[in-house]
């Protein structure tokens, strides 16, 4: 009855995320507790050397990952949403969505997973003295440019998935700085795209005579918390066909996937960090200064309050790591073993706990695709010994767990020793943590700093904008993002914490100095499997 009470009455939050396969819609109420859910799976296509979501895509997988979600409220309740106290929408940062002064789609839509913009990243690097990945929408409008593609002159607006969403729904061309920062560089200071390298940008593209400048085409910069506008009436039969969800409920405004993963797991203070270790994995720590050098390995963005934050991206994690998991599985069934994989994961991951603290001199490479922290475009999984090397079951396992980080390590070393960055807590989450324990202690060791993993892991980010949400609507006077996710979400989780065992922290270094010294045997595996 509470929660029939809380839908009638509003007072609850919706969260929408766009990710690269499923579009999530998650409703809590204001205990942040899940109500419902809907999903709607997709993919991107791979068009004309470009991939692309289309338009019809993404407005025909929001609309019935918000069916499902009502039609579960409907069906548990026996309620019609016709009113939610507030919403976000969040997706996957960075690409490149540009329109024309009649609100028309100019080239289709650029995502974040395409490198196409290699002369553009590099230059704009230089310009700027300030990392521009590949992925950021600002390489891929310079790319544009370079390649003097005819559509540029009449670019009078550019933003991301989210950004284009939340405009299309409210009417207002604003970003959240989280999503921004993967746009173009952001001033902490003013919480605003760094003036100055906007005035070089438009220096350096002045000689093409464009009609408008750098800042009349950029979505307006807020952070989380701030009057981002309300569902119109157009959008809220663009959101729910069905024609039953009212205008003006309020929107907060909208972030990228690193924003929501930040809140959804309160890593959001200052030397505080996640690592999210899955397929792929990453790394955000909040940074209390700038870094001293510009570092390619090591992309910039801020948390959705707009503090910077120091973010290391691998492409290959557990891939490997699976594979041989799925060999033992072959082995045992060969026994006639029925094999239950849940038992076998914890079974081979606390053997690894048994290895010698360097993995008794094994190695491997966990590269599946290729890894940009390590310089390589293409990848080979690979695991070598030498025949005097401790070749066990329990260094084997140990081997492929630091290896799953071994990419990531490179990239936090430079953070961590070379920029002297502290981290005083990680939070843990992904398939590398379903193992109580192991994951952790391999992390701790890994980043020399304490590991947590929440017992409950909410709904990912779609729960994290959702949270956003709610702060934008509940939050007190003078309340910072911080101060509402610990005494409002996270009082009372439990979480499991690993502290670093300085064996291990030795144990880990050691491997890494032969991880390093070794990578031309996977560039030789690269050059000779074909």
């Amino acid at each position: 009855m509470e929660v029939k009470e809380a839908l009638i009455s509003g007072k609850t939050a919706l969260g929408i995320e766009f990710g690269s396969t499923r579009i999530k819609a998650v409703l809590i109420g204001e205990d942040n507790t899940l109500i419902a859910s809907g999903a709607h799976d997709w993919e991107n296509q791979y068009e004309n050397h470009v991939w692309t979501y289309s338009l019809e895509a993404i407005w025909s997988g929001l609309q019935d990952s918000y069916q499902k979600m009502a039609k579960e409220v409907e069906e548990k309740y026996g309620v019609t949403l016709t009113t939610i106290g507030s919403i976000g929408f969040s997706a996957m940062m960075h690409g490149y969505l540009a329109f024309d002064k009649n609100d028309q789609l100019l080239v289709p839509f650029r995502t974040w997973r395409n490198t196409i913009t290699e002369e553009a990243s590099e230059r704009l690097t230089n310009e700027f003295s300030y990392n521009i990945p590949q992925r950021w929408s600002i390489a891929h409008l310079y790319q544009a440019i370079l390649n003097k593609e005819e559509h540029v002159k009449d670019v009078s607006f550019f933003t991301t998935l989210a950004g284009y969403v939340h405009w299309r729904l409210t009417g207002k061309k604003v970003i959240g700085i989280g999503d921004a920062s993967g746009m173009f560089p952001i001033d902490i200071k003013t919480k605003q795209f760094n003036q100055s390298m906007i005035d070089q940008f438009n220096d350096l593209i002045a000689p093409c005579g464009y009609p408008w400048k750098l800042e009349e085409i950029l979505p307006e910069v807020l952070v989380a918390g701030e009057d981002a506008g309300a569902l119109t009436e157009e959008g809220a039969k663009l959101l729910d066909v069905s024609g039953n969800l009212k205008a003006g409920v309020m929107i907060c405004p909208p972030e990228g996937d690193a924003g929501t993963g930040m809140a959804a797991t309160n890593s959001v203070a200052k030397r505080t960090g996640n690592v999210s270790a899955g397929t792929s994995v990453f790394a955000m720590i909040v940074l209390e200064k700038d870094l001293k050098e510009v570092h390619p390995e090591i992309d910039l963005v801020t948390t959705p309050a707009g503090d910077l934050v120091g973010m290391v991206h691998c492409n290959n994690c557990t891939s490997d790591l699976n594979a041989w998991v799925g060999l033992f599985k072959e082995f045992a069934e060969s026994f006639g073993i029925e094999v239950d994989m849940t038992k076998l994961f914890s079974v081979l991951y606390n053997k690894a706990l048994e290895g010698d603290p360097d993995c008794g001199g094994l190695l491997a490479y966990n590269y599946f695709s290729g890894e940009h922290i390590t310089g390589f475009e293409e990848g080979r999984p690979l695991f070598v010994r030498n025949s005097t090397d401790s070749f066990t079951l329990a260094n084997f396992m140990r081997t492929h767990l630091f290896t799953s980080l071994g990419a990531l390590k490179t990239g936090l070393d430079i953070l961590l020793k070379e920029e002297g960055v502290k981290v005083d807590r990680i939070l843990g989450h992904g398939g590398l943590y379903k193992t109580k324990g192991v994951g952790q202690k391999i992390t701790a060791a890994a980043i020399n700093a304490p590991v947590s993993v929440m017992e409950t892991a909410g709904e990912g980010g779609a729960w994290g904008i959702a949270l956003l949400a709610l702060y934008r609507k509940n939050k007190k006077d003078g309340q910072t993002l911080e101060e509402y996710l610990n005494d409002n979400v996270f009082a009372d989780q439990t979480s499991t914490t690993v502290d670093p065992d300085p064996k291990d922290v030795d144990g880990f270094e050691a491997f890494m100095k032969r991880y390093s010294k070794c990578l031309g045997i996977e560039r030789a595996a690269v050059d000779c499997l074909q």
